[in-house]
Order: structure tokens, then C-alpha cells, then sequence
């Protein structure tokens, strides 16, 4: 059983698929940064200078002691973040969508360029030839 497990794990798919969501949690970070740095405050900018990740719904304030120390965080619905993820979603979506686009048109065009070979039953029959003379 140890030895079907080694064999598993050590077959190309599953370090592939290792490597893919490594990558993916690193490209997740880049497009969270992309989004939230970047094309947020551009949209901000031409909505009137709005800052979509401060947007919530406070439920309840925070409660502070005479310290200046937080009794009770802020309890609140920030949909302004939620926002921000879609915009993340829509971006991250398309850019999928593009790759797997190129991938499939670059694998038809290697399909259309491959020659031509005879065929399996082109083969057998030249074999036979040869084998009778």
C-alpha cells in the first residue's frame, strides 16, 4: 500500500497539479493587489472619488472603555469589500478565459500542422506484403 502511495504522489499529474495550486494562491495574491491597489481607485476616481473597500453597514458600533481599549469590535457588513472580490472574480475569469482561449487555438494549429502519416491499417498492410514476399 506504501508503495502505491509513492507511486501516486510521484506521477507527473499530481506534482503538476501541486505546482498549479501553489501558483494559483500566488496569483490570487497578485490579483487581490491588482484589484484592490489599482483598478479600484481608478473606478473610485470616476465615481467622485469613492473608496469602495471603506463601504459598509454598521450593525454595531464599537464599544471603547474610558482606556482608549476596544470592549467590542465593530460588527458590520462591508460590502464594499464584497464588491471588490467581484471585480476580482470578473478579472480573474476573464484572464482564464483568454489563456484557455490561446491554449485551444494553439492546439488546433498544431493539430492542422502535424503531417499526415498513413494510416494504422496502411501499415499492417505494407507489414503483410513484406512478411509474404
Amino acid at each position: 500500500m506504501l508503495k502505491e502511495f509513492k507511486n501516486f504522489i510521484m506521477t507527473g499529474n499530481v506534482i503538476e497539479f501541486a505546482v498549479a495550486v501553489i501558483l494559483a494562491g500566488a496569483i490570487g495574491a497578485v490579483v487581490n493587489s491588482f484589484v484592490n491597489d489599482v483598478i479600484m481607485p481608478i473606478v473610485g476616481h470616476f465615481a467622485g472619488g469613492l473608496d469602495f473597500a471603506s463601504y459598509k453597514t454598521v450593525l454595531s458600533s464599537e464599544v471603547v472603555d474610558a482606556a482608549g481599549v476596544v470592549v467590542t469590535a465593530e460588527n458590520a457588513i462591508r460590502y464594499g469589500a464584497w464588491i471588490n472580490t467581484i471585480v476580482s472574480l470578473i478579472i480573474v475569469g476573464f484572464v482564464l478565459f483568454m489563456i484557455v482561449k490561446a491554449y485551444n487555438k494553439s492546439k488546433k494549429a498544431a493539430e492542422a500542422a502535424a503531417p499526415a502519416g498513413p494510416s494504422q491499417e496502411d501499415l499492417l498492410a505494407e507489414i503483410r506484403d513484406l512478411l509474404k514476399k
